[in-house]
């Protein structure tokens, strides 16, 4: 099998030639030789990148034709361009600037260039971080406080509330989202086109394989997970590896799209979460990673850093670089057994601890005053959905409650932020700690409910926080993480509550809470102030009509709206007739075509 790169085979449909602003009088010759050039690297390597991999003379010239050279005169609209790149399961460290032995000279160029936001917060898993940055609110105001979004759960982020996708139509967006849903699709009202993107090209679940793009939840529940809008893209099953599939998608859609008018791209990258798959010549230069994982995982993140290299060579080849905002950010911690590395933070992902919940996160663009900064004042991805809209020139509704704050005056100039606090999170139905109660909350809150707070500089945790080691890189042994090798804690009996001062203690080795128990109370009774404003969780029971085999091998919408219409009453005698013909026409369960053998399970 050929080595596949991370930016593909070419689009079916090539991008236009450049247009005729684009040709520096006296050199037409040059431009020709380089146009020429051009469509001979298209059919020569089979993809429409001029990232890393190629050889250097040939990558000079394209670098020369998309880099170095000034971008066509293009009276740009006030509003910018929008990127937001979401990596999934990214490590604190893994990225070159944190001290990884991982390579990502894009990530570290683009961040050096910008600003890097060091003090910045997401969910601790996947559906939560998404649906607090498309909607500007905690999970408390969503339903969404517990867990994530199953494939076979009739759930998805509540119609009632407004995308961010949405608001940025309001205003003359083109929006387009490519790569990982996560926020449900039990019925077609909660397809990504449906809550405002105006194209949609990835896939529906958490996970499954970067090659046949199948997931399979559960012995029997297996299916395909690929997306072209509200449709199966069966058309784009050839084996590509969905780093370089979404990669090629978006080349196509900057390629298609007419950069006087502001649009907004949501790359929502599979890459890194398991299963750990990566094309063969990204693992030449982690031979000597002994771990297995470890090495996979490093192989991944080098492909998708040569991915975010293309599509910025992207973004200044067809005209949106110079009024564009790119930003990126990991949608939680990473985890260890699957090749992540958040140290020196605690924990991983999944949990409360700062491994958990502080992420990679930069800004980069032309339109920063201050670029080449690092900003330490505190940002949540809830403040993206303000601040893009008010980037984008939009309004927000008075009557919308949002938990986000506009931070880019904070991120641009270096003014302080105007967030003092965040609710990681309540989750009331996750497993109770068996020694937390009323008592060891004052009075004020029940110690045995998940939960976690940040106030300025300080950190309150209740209830059951998760995985709490340090793992340092050098416990990934050839068998996994090494837990001997790891600082382990072991927690106290009858412990139910911890508190940190971040700002000092930002790898949570000091529990404060018995040192400052006013400082303990006050933070609970900020939890309890939140609690009243939850929404009741959504967390329904499995329904069997999720089944991939009942809808043609492919996750997707299976409810239907009629099932909910009330229908006249009828009498027993019809209700008994009804039935029977019911169970008549119901089909074997053996008539359903299997789902394939063998597959990775995501």
């Amino acid at each position: 099998m050929a080595s596949r790169g991370c930016a593909g085979p070419p689009p079916q449909r090539p991008p236009p030639p450049p247009p005729q602003a684009w040709v520096w009088p006296g050199k037409m010759l040059a431009v020709g030789a380089l146009a020429g050039f051009w469509v001979l690297s298209l059919l020569t390597y089979g993809y429409l990148s001029w990232g890393q991999g190629l050889e250097e003379e040939e990558e000079g010239v394209l670098r020369a034709q998309a880099g170095e050279r000034p971008e066509p005169s293009i009276t740009a609209s006030s509003q910018p361009h929008l990127i937001f790149i979401l990596a999934d399961d990214q490590g604190f460290r893994d990225v070159g600037y944190h001290g990884s032995e991982i390579k990502t000279p894009t990530l570290d160029k683009l961040a050096a260039e910008g600003v890097k936001l060091e003090n910045y917060y997401v969910q601790p898993i996947c559906t939560p971080s998404r649906s607090q940055f498309i909607t500007g609110k905690y999970q408390i105001h969503t339903g969404l406080q517990h867990s994530i979004i199953r494939p076979t759960q009739p759930n998805c982020l509540p119609l009632d509330n407004a995308t961010l996708p949405q608001k940025l139509k309001e205003v003359g967006y083109s929006t387009h989202m490519v790569g990982k849903w996560h926020l449900g699709f039990y019925r077609k009202e909660c397809m990504p086109t449906k809550r405002g993107f105006d194209t949609f090209f990835g896939s529906l679940l958490g996970s499954g394989d970067y090659y046949t793009h199948y997931k399979c939840d559960s012995p029997g529940m297996c299916g395909y997970d690929l997306y072209e809008n509200e449709n199966a893209a069966w058309d784009y099953d050839n084996g590509i590896y969905s780093t370089q599939m979404y990669t090629q998608r978006v080349q196509q859609i900057l390629a298609s799209h007419d950069p006087k008018k502001p649009i907004f791209l949501y790359i929502a990258y599979q890459a890194v979460h398991s299963p750990l798959q990566a094309p063969g010549r990204y693992f030449e230069h982690y031979r000597s990673i002994i771990n297995i994982n470890r090495r996979r995982y490093a192989a991944m993140l080098s492909c998708l850093d040569e991915a975010i290299n293309n599509v910025t060579l992207a973004l200044k080849t067809y005209g949106f670089y110079n009024n564009s905002i790119i930003i990126y950010s990991s949608d939680n911690g990473g985890q260890p057994t699957a090749g992540g590395s958040n140290w020196p933070l605690r924990g991983s992902k999944g949990t409360y601890w700062e491994g958990g919940i502080r992420a990679v996160c930069f800004v980069h663009s032309p339109l920063l005053k201050n670029k080449g900064t690092v900003c330490k004042e505190l940002v949540h991805i809830t403040d993206w959905y303000p601040t893009l809209i008010s980037l984008a020139e939009g309004q927000i509704d008075e009557d919308i409650q949002l938990d986000g704050y506009d931070v880019w005056e904070t991120i641009s100039e270096g003014l302080r932020s105007p967030r003092v606090d965040i609710l990681h999170n309540i989750d009331p139905i996750y497993t109770k700690a068996k020694n937390g109660s009323w008592a060891a909350g004052y009075g004020i809150w029940n110690t045995a409910i998940q939960s976690a707070i940040r106030v300025q500089h300080w950190k309150l945790l209740t209830g059951n926080p998760g995985y709490s080691d340090w793992v340092p890189p050098q416990s990934f042994s050839n068998l996994g993480p090494n837990r001997w090798h790891n600082e382990r804690i072991t927690l106290s009996t009858g412990k139910s509550v911890w508190l940190f001062n971040i700002t000092a203690d930002p790898y949570e080795r000091v529990d404060l809470s018995n040192r400052y128990p006013g400082v303990v109370k006050q933070l609970l009774r900020r939890l309890s102030q939140f609690n009243k404003t939850a929404v009741p969780v959504r967390y329904p029971p499995k329904d069997p009509r999720s089944n991939p085999r009942l809808n043609g091998g492919v996750w997707g919408p299976w409810y239907k709206e009629e099932n909910k219409k009330q229908k006249p009453r009828k009498s027993k005698a019809e209700k008994k007739q009804k039935k029977s013909k019911t169970k008549k026409k119901q089909p074997k369960a053996g008539s359903f075509p299997n789902c394939h053998s063998g597959l990775t399970h995501g």
